[in-house]
């Protein structure tokens, strides 16, 4: 490919620019909020767990820890995996995505599959192999190019329609989603929970997802803007730790 993947005509359709910006300010507000000033590893902590939670929920799994503290769920003890091993990613999702794909996968996955050497291999479908590549080099592109709501909605829009595993892709999605957040610097200590508004309102959800797939610039922008929306659901949800730690 000779050319270089750009996403900035998405800033073009229509509401986008306006949803983003709305995100942006509430992210940005949570993050002044004192508790997040230097007890932010506390409500990061918090946040992790309640996204993976609701991520496990999302995908047909439990949403609640037990009180023993033995999760036996699969699809929370992946969810739960990843979360803790977010730090570690992140590094690795900004230098090579494919490979911390299926690191993410390994993670989610571990309790899903009878063979293990389907864990972290995509299915060997061409067409997923080239929008996997495609979908790396829009993450490693220069810093600043396109908005961070904007990237993270399509990482996240990407692999739920693609299903690259065939196993927990929702929650890897999900878990992509949540890494370009982080990384791309819009929420760079990990504090918002957009994952409980699909939690919340999974017919909403899948829904917005669906229009995605379509590739229609109207259904994108629904899609965009819907991320975008999830993100601000996210940034109350952060507040809502932060006050309870403040307390």
């Amino acid at each position: 490919m000779n050319d270089k993947p750009s996403l900035a005509p998405l800033l073009e359709l229509p509401g986008v620019t306006d949803a983003v910006a709305a995100a942006r300010a509430a992210i940005d507000e949570v993050h002044r909020h004192p508790a997040n000033r230097r007890g932010w590893p506390t409500t990061a902590a918090e946040a992790s767990v309640r996204a993976a939670r609701a991520s496990a929920a999302v995908a047909g799994g439990a949403a609640e820890i037990p009180e023993t503290g033995e999760v036996t769920d699969p699809l929370l003890a992946g969810s739960l995996r990843i979360a803790e091993a977010t730090g570690t990613l992140l590094p690795t999702w900004q230098r090579a995505p494919r490979q911390a794909l299926a690191r993410l996968h390994v993670l989610a996955a571990t309790d899903l599959v009878d063979d293990p050497d389907r864990l972290g291999r995509p299915r060997r479908d061409p067409g997923v192999a080239q929008r996997l590549d495609l979908l790396a080099e829009i993450l490693t592109a220069p810093a600043g190019e396109t908005p961070g709501p904007v990237v993270a909605a399509v990482v996240h829009g990407e692999l739920l329609a693609l299903a690259a595993f065939g196993t927990a892709d929702g929650v890897v999605a999900r878990a992509a989603a949540r890494l370009t957040v982080i990384g791309s610097g819009l929420d760079p200590k990990g504090l918002v929970v957009p994952e409980v508004a699909y939690y919340r309102r999974p017919d909403e959800y899948a829904r917005a997802a669906e229009g995605y797939v379509t590739g229609d610039p109207d259904r994108l922008a629904e899609w965009i803007g819907y991320c975008c929306r999830a993100l601000e659901t996210g940034a109350r949800e952060a507040k809502s730790i932060a006050d309870a730690v403040a307390e």
